[in-house]
């Protein structure tokens, strides 16, 4: 049965749409607010897409040309829907070891790895060819329209919780630097950004999404509607992830307006947002070049899930470190070091010191060595260290920090506490920035669910 929204929508004349518009936009912000009744529309046969095409503004020009930022849907090229999305997708390319490609790569000669973390003596050349193969084969299918792709993921949180999130793929307008519209959440480390460059130059393309997080109140709600699905699958770490097609116009256009009401806040990809700004600059040809593909979801805790990249030392020894770390935090032994130490520390409000045979010791904060710095771990340890000469590495998840130890690469690893979903709140309203590496969003986003192209 069709909500009185929808019902509402279908038999205004078309001269009020654009009111019906404005009303549909105040009552999504509304229902954000109040969690109330679901909104219902994206069911191609509710609303004819003839009823908004004189209204709603064409998408070869922006959507809300005095409102920033600007997000829009894009004509997608998607895998065949004969193609089995859990065979040609996978991970984010900078968090694949070299085994985790070769695995990737073997479930199909078509999985996006071979384009998107391309290997060989011409590794960008390859991956072009390959691409526009995949395309001339039937591989990869354009979509007919514009549109918008939902993306929804259900995984069980370190906490062992039930989670269930939604955000959405369009198209984000590259800004200036110093743009107010589109902002980072924490400074960058330096990073050789030829290789994401090269690709894009080859590849005339945007294989992967970066992550944004929208300060717009009620963005979650407009989104829990279904759209046309496309495809589901688990992944290696049991996250179920969801794709489904937003390609009504006047869906799409509540999506927009929402979405360019606040900031966007990169969470995820500021290198490759960066190396996107370096492209568009370079080719001035490609009009579809000034935006990079997006996922964006509500900065909400319900729709996030954070945890901590932890530090790996090393051009200093364990005792230097540790006689420095005394100066600024209260030191006690920790009887052993098990799987929840995480939650421990949330706890217990510590971080965790570890020597290369596992042993740990818990730091915890003294207030007058650290009045005036800023109640982050990473700005904490950023601090305390700045005096004692070292490398830092950053590596998320216990086990894998415990592998690294084990190489002897390192005299010691420090785990931090998640940085809470209120902090990033407030970072964002405040305009600050967190220190390099403060965040790891999770889950990760898969690469392949949609592709797209800058040369159209």
């Amino acid at each position: 049965m069709r909500s009185a929204n929808t019902n509402y929508l279908s038999q205004t004349k078309r001269d009020d749409q654009q009111l019906a518009m404005q009303q549909l936009l105040q009552q999504t912000q509304v229902l954000g607010r109040e969690k109330a009744k679901r909104l219902h529309l994206d069911r191609k046969e509710l609303l004819a897409s003839n009823l908004y095409s004189d209204r709603l503004p064409k998408y070869d020009r922006p959507c809300h040309p005095l409102s920033v930022p600007q997000f829009l849907p894009f004509q997608a090229l998607r895998y065949s829907p004969e193609i089995s999305l859990a065979d040609v997708c996978s991970a984010p390319y900078d968090v694949q070891s070299d085994a985790d490609r070769a695995a990737f790569a073997s479930r199909s000669e078509h999985n996006i790895v071979n384009i998107d973390l391309p290997v060989g003596d011409e590794p960008y050349r390859e991956a072009a060819k390959r691409f526009k193969s995949w395309q001339d084969n039937g591989v990869l299918v354009l979509d007919e329209t514009p549109s918008f792709t939902l993306y929804r993921m259900k995984f069980t949180d370190s906490e062992g919780k039930t989670r269930q999130t939604v955000g959405i793929i369009g198209a984000l307008k590259i800004e200036p630097p110093d743009s107010q519209e589109v902002l980072p959440h924490e400074q960058t480390t330096p990073k050789a950004k030829t290789d994401r460059l090269e690709l894009t130059r080859a590849t005339h393309a945007n294989l992967s999404p970066i992550w944004g997080l929208s300060l717009t109140s009620g963005l979650t709600t407009a989104l829990v509607e279904p759209g046309e699905s496309l495809g589901a699958f688990t992944d290696e770490h049991n996250v179920q992830h969801i794709v489904e097609r937003v390609s009504n116009k006047a869906r799409c256009a509540v999506i927009s307006k929402l979405i360019s009401q606040s900031p966007v806040v990169i969470a995820d990809g500021h290198h490759r947002y960066a190396i996107s700004r370096t492209f568009n600059a370079e080719a001035t040809n490609l009009a579809e070049a000034n935006s990079v593909m997006c996922y964006i979801n509500e900065l909400v805790d319900e729709q996030l899930s954070v945890a901590a990249i932890h530090r790996l030392y090393s051009g200093a020894s364990y005792d230097d470190l540790k006689a420095t770390l005394a100066k600024f935090f209260e030191i006690r032994p920790i009887a052993k070091v098990t799987d929840t130490i995480i939650s421990e520390m949330t706890q217990n409000q510590h971080m965790t010191l570890i020597a290369v045979d596992g042993s740990g010791l818990a730091l915890t904060p003294k207030p007058k060595e650290l009045s005036g710095v800023r109640q982050l771990d990473s700005a904490l340890l950023e601090h305390a260290l700045q005096n004692c000469a070292h490398e830092v590495s950053y590596q998320h998840g216990l086990s894998e920090v415990r592998q690294q130890l084990a190489t002897k690469k390192y005299t010691a690893a420090v785990l931090i506490r998640p940085v809470s979903v209120a902090e990033i709140q407030r970072t964002a309203h405040e305009g600050l920035l967190m220190p390099p590496k403060s965040t790891f969003f999770t889950p990760k986003l898969q690469t392949g669910l949609v592709i797209r192209q800058l040369n159209l």
